[in-house]
C-alpha cells in the first residue's frame, strides 16, 4: 500500500539529527512503503544519510537552519514557524506534500504550531495529546490528555472520549473500546460535577459510540489491562503518566541494584535473565514511543526527546498507522453519529446553573 509521506522534524530531539535519521532508516528498512520528508540542515541531514542508502533513495530533504529548543516559550516558537525546521514539518502536512509530520521537540511550542498551522476538527474545541501506556494486559491502555490542555469542561471530556476510542480502535483493533474516565474514586457520587456530567453523556451515548462505558477509574489501575481508554484533563493526565514513568524506572533501578548486592545476587540474576529481560523490554518507553496530537485537520506525532532510534521508528509506525486507517476519519464520523447527545451537554450545564 502507498502512503503519503512522513515529514520528520530531523533538528529535534535531544540529539538531533543523526537519531531522527537512523530512526527513520529503522523504520524504512522494516516497511518499504515508507516515504519521507526530512526538514532541518541539509548538510548534516546529507551526512547522516551516508548511512542509511536505503532511506536516501525514498526522501527528499527541506532545508531549514532555524531551530526551536527546549528553551523557547510557544509564543517565541509561534513568531519562527516559518523558518524552524518544525514549523516546516508541520506545514508540509497542510500543503499536502506530507500526510504526517513527527517531531521529538519542544512539547508546547509543537501543540502551538500544529493548532494554529492545522486548526483543529469540526466539532472539537481542543485537540487532546494521546499515548500509549504498558498494561498487564493484551494491548496498551491510551490515554488523553497527558498535558495539552490544563483546565477542561465536560464539552471537552466527552470530545477527548470520542477522539481516544476512534484512536484505540485503529491501535487495539477492539470494535467497542472500554473507555472510563480518571476520578479519584469508582463511585457515582466521586469527583467534580464536570467528571460526572461526562460520565451520564458518556453513558447515554455508549451505543452510539460503540463504546463499553463503566464510569470511573483510578490511577491505581492505569496498568491492569481492564479497560482500553481512559480520559482525563491535561493536568491530572500528566501527573499521572509521569508518576507511572518514574514507577517504572524506580523497579527498574531497585532491580538492578539487588542483582548487583552480592554474590548470590548475581547468581539469580542469571537465572532469572529471560524474566528480566522481557520485564525490561515491556518498561522501555521507546517500545511505546508516540504521542498524538488528535482533533486535528492533519496528524501530528511526539516522540520522546530522549528516544532512541528505535523509539523514533516506533514513533514513525504510529504515524503510518493512523494514515492507512484514516483516524481523522473515523473521528469526524463519530462525532456525527453522537449528534445531540454531546452537543447537548451545555444546555445541561446551563440548566444546571
Amino acid at each position: 500500500m502507498s502512503l503519503p509521506r512522513i515529514a520528520v522534524d530531523a533538528m529535534g530531539g535531544d540529539e538531533g539529527v543523526r537519531v531522527m535519521v537512523e530512526g527513520a532508516a529503522i523504520a524504512r528498512r522494516r516497511h518499504e512503503q515508507f516515504k519521507f520528508l526530512l526538514v532541518g540542515d541539509q548538510t548534516r541531514i546529507e551526512a547522516a544519510l551516508q548511512a542509511h542508502p536505503n532511506l536516501r533513495a525514498s526522501s527528499e530533504i527541506r532545508h531549514t537552519e532555524d531551530v526551536i529548543t527546549g528553551e523557547d516559550r510557544p509564543s517565541q516558537a509561534l513568531r519562527r514557524a516559518k523558518t524552524t525546521s518544525m514549523g516546516q514539518a508541520i506545514a508540509a502536512v497542510k500543503s499536502g506534500d506530507a500526510g504526517a509530520a513527527i517531531s521529538a521537540g519542544n512539547t508546547g511550542a509543537l501543540m502551538a504550531i500544529s493548532k494554529l498551522t492545522l486548526r483543529t476538527m469540526p466539532g472539537i474545541d481542543r485537540p487532546a495529546l494521546a499515548a500509549l501506556i504498558p498494561t498487564l494486559g493484551d494491548n496498551d491502555v491510551v490515554m488523553l490528555d497527558l498535558g495539552a490542555n490544563t483546565e477542561c469542561d465536560t464539552r471537552n471530556l466527552v470530545q477527548f472520549a470520542i477522539m481516544g476510542a476512534a484512536y484505540a480502535r485503529v491501535m487495539t483493533g477492539r470494535e467497542a473500546p472500554r473507555l472510563r474516565l480518571l476520578n479519584i474514586g469508582t463511585e457515582e457520587i466521586k469527583g467534580t460535577d464536570l467528571l460526572r456530567d461526562a460520565a451520564q453523556i458518556l453513558k447515554e451515548a455508549a451505543d452510539d459510540l460503540s463504546i463499553e462505558f463503566d464510569g470511573f477509574t483510578e490511577a491505581d489501575k492505569l496498568c491492569r489491562g481492564d479497560v482500553d481508554v481512559v480520559v482525563t484533563d491535561g493536568f491530572s493526565g500528566n501527573i499521572a503518566l509521569k508518576a507511572v514513568e518514574g514507577t517504572a524506572r524506580f523497579v527498574g533501578d531497585l532491580l538492578r541494584r539487588s542483582f548487583s548486592s552480592s554474590l548470590r545476587s548475581k547468581v539469580g540474576f542469571l537465572i532469572s535473565k529471560p524474566a528480566t529481560e522481557l520485564l525490561k523490554h515491556h518498561l522501555d518507553p521507546n517500545n511505546h514511543n508516540g504521542g498524538v496530537f488528535l482533533g486535528l485537520n492533519g496528524i501530528v506525532v511526539k516522540s520522546h526527546g530522549s528516544a532512541s532510534a528505535a523509539g523514533v521508528a516506533h514513533a514513525v509506525a504510529v504515524a503510518a498507522r493512523l494514515l492507512e486507517e484514516n483516524v481523522t476519519v473515523r473521528i469526524t464520523a463519530d462525532l456525527a453519529r453522537v449528534g445531540e447527545k454531546s452537543l447537548g451537554m451545555r444546555r445541561q450545564q446551563e440548566a444546571r446553573a
